[in-house]
Order: structure tokens, then C-alpha cells, then sequence
């Protein structure tokens, strides 16, 4: 587990949406996996967002007219493979959030719906799971359980985190990187 930490307009999430491929870049190379980002066309760009990564925002971006179940199968969805409910179970599961599938996010509290947004980036089995902020609009009870389901996520797969909490990035990081002004200043590795 992998914490970015540095001030607003560091390069944090600059950073992570180089990684997921959700922003392009001019020079250099990002090489993930083996995977040369530089390399791929607008095409395995696509697959490898929609595969190989999965993102958690801070902002939840749930879809308020679908269940929970819909919002997690949604993202199978989007990858043209067929929704499996026991899948979903699963990963609802590995949130606790056991028997949620038919509630709507509007009935969920903020930490609820975070434990959704990570159930929708597990479904699809990302190599990388890619977290901005995913604390940031929660107390500190919901923030440590969140937290605590990213660390568990990272004993199976790389999990990097955006974040201004120092205490939380010393207590779970395995390795912290310090961003300023878009450069790395510090790197706990």
C-alpha cells in the first residue's frame, strides 16, 4: 500500500491519473506491470483502464437511480462481460456490506457509499486499484474502516492512495511518497 501525500496542487492526483490513464503525458514513460503507457493506442488505452485498473474517488460516483448491486455490475458492464450476482456478493462482502445489493446509494451513510465505490473497482479484478482521496469527505471511524479494506485489498494487489493525513499514511502505508510542485521529494523505499 502506497500513500501519495503532499499539498494541494503537489501532483498527487496528477499522478494517479497518469497511472490509471485518465490523463496523457508529452514525455518520459510510465510503465506499469511491464506495460509501456507510451505505447498504447486509444483502444488499449481503454482496455487497460477498463481492466487492469480500478478506481476509487473520493466523490463515490455512485449513480443515485441504480441499487448498489447495479452500481457495482455496472462496472462489468462497461467491460462487455456478463455480471455474475455472486461476484457482486462477493465484493460486497469484502466491504461489509453483505445484503446491500437492492438499497440505493441515497440510503447509504458517506462511509457506506465509499465501501460501494470500492466493491465497483473490485469487481473488475484490477492489478492496480488506485484511490484518490478516499477519506476525504469522512469521519474518522468510516475512515479507518476504509482504510482498513484498502490494506486487506493490498496484500492481493498494488494499492496507491492520495492523501493529506500523515498519521493515517504512517499507521498503514507500507511505502509514502512526498510530492511537491509536481516533483518527488521524499520516497520512504
Amino acid at each position: 500500500m502506497v500513500f501519495l501525500l503532499g499539498r494541494s496542487g503537489s501532483g498527487k492526483t496528477t499522478l494517479l491519473n497518469l497511472l490509471g490513464g485518465l490523463d496523457g503525458f508529452q514525455s518520459g514513460d510510465i510503465t506499469v506491470d511491464g506495460i509501456s503507457l507510451k505505447q498504447l493506442d486509444g483502444r488499449r488505452l481503454d482496455a487497460y483502464r477498463n481492466s487492469y485498473i480500478g478506481f476509487v474517488f473520493q466523490e463515490y460516483n455512485l449513480l443515485d437511480e441504480l441499487s448498489v448491486g447495479e452500481n457495482i455490475a455496472f462496472a462489468t458492464e462497461l467491460q462487455k462481460k456478463a455480471v455474475d450476482p455472486e461476484d457482486v456478493e462477493k465484493v460486497l462482502s469484502a466491504v461489509g456490506m453483505d445484503g446491500y445489493e437492492d438499497r440505493k446509494p441515497s440510503e447509504l451513510s458517506g462511509g457506506q457509499k465509499q465501501r460501494v465505490a470500492i466493491a465497483r473497482a473490485l469487481i473488475k479484478k484490477p492489478g492496480l486499484l488506485l484511490a484518490d482521496e478516499p477519506t476525504g469527505a469522512l469521519d474518522t471511524d468510516n475512515s479507518r474502516q476504509v482504510f482498513d479494506i484498502l490494506k486487506s485489498l493490498s496484500k492481493e494487489r498494488l494499492v496507491i492512495v492520495v492523501a493529506h493525513d500523515r498519521d493515517y499514511a504512517d499507521e498503514y502505508a507500507d511505502r509514502i511518497i512526498e510530492l511537491a510542485d509536481g516533483r518527488v521529494i521524499s520516497d520512504s523505499a
